[in-house]
Formats: C-alpha cells, structure tokens, sequence
C-alpha cells in the first residue's frame, strides 16, 4: 500500500495502533433504579472504555432482565443490551468488547450479584468472581474468571 502523505517510517507505529482506538463502540442501552451508585460508577467504567451510553432509571431493573432473556440467578443491579446482546450486571468492558469482536451464539453476558472489585463496585477488597456467558437455551458458561 503506498501512502504518499505518510512518512514510511511512520507505519511500523500506525499499524501497532489498537482497532478500538478508531472504530466506534455502539451504544450500550442500561437499565437501573435512579438511586443505585454502583450503577453509575459502571457506566463511567464503560465510558472511559470507548462506550456511549444511553442510561434509564425504571422502576424495575428486573423486568428488563426476564425480557433480554437472563433468568434471575444470574441477576443483579441493572441490566443492558448492546448489540443484540444482552448484558447483566458489573460486566468488564473488556468482556463487553471481546463478545462483540467474537460474536457468539448467546444471549450475553451476566455477573450474578454484586461482587466486590468488579466495574462499579471498587472498593478495600476484590473477591473472587466470574462472568458468565449466558446461551439461548439458558445455560451458562464460564466466559472468564477474575481472581
């Protein structure tokens, strides 16, 4: 490829470039309760990540959940689609971004309950936890574990 604007020994930096870095995310839809901090604090976590997001406070988070099809165990605060995908919980962006670039035959991603360390919920510890991928049969999968 010739670029005659771009000094040769300029591309062996341009191409060491992330992707992310100049395509777009799309828009992650959240649904949460107005009063829920860890929610917010997710929301920046995704946005300091490259995604834009469309924030809902609703009455019932868990409505949203039965209606992306992620079944209440593996609920937690708040719930989210992006993509088709559905996403439950403090899910890492990074999580996020690998389903996206895989695009796996799923339902999406679920972090049951609300694990200390993860995205959103930072604080004097980090416990053990696991995001799951969740399948169009309900099953689940363990999609990584964090230690």
């Amino acid at each position: 490829m010739s670029l005659p604007f771009v000094s040769r020994a300029l591309l062996p930096f341009l191409a060491a470039l992330p992707l992310f870095a100049t395509a777009a995310q799309p828009v992650v839809e959240v649904y949460k309760t107005a009063s829920c901090g860890c929610c917010q604090q997710w929301i920046k976590h995704l946005e300091e990540n490259g995604f834009s997001v469309k924030a809902q406070d609703v009455a019932n988070p868990g409505d949203y959940r039965a209606k992306f099809g992620i079944a209440d165990a593996h609920g937690s605060c708040h719930s989210a689609r992006v993509a088709g995908y559905a996403i439950e919980g403090h899910v890492p962006a990074s999580d996020i971004k690998r389903m996206l670039a895989t695009r796996p035959e799923a339902t999406g991603l679920a972090v049951p309950g609300m694990p200390m360390g993860s995205p959103g919920m930072e604080g004097a510890h980090s416990d053990p936890y696991e995001v799951l991928l969740v399948k169009k049969d309900g099953s689940t999968g363990v999609y990584k574990r964090y230690r």
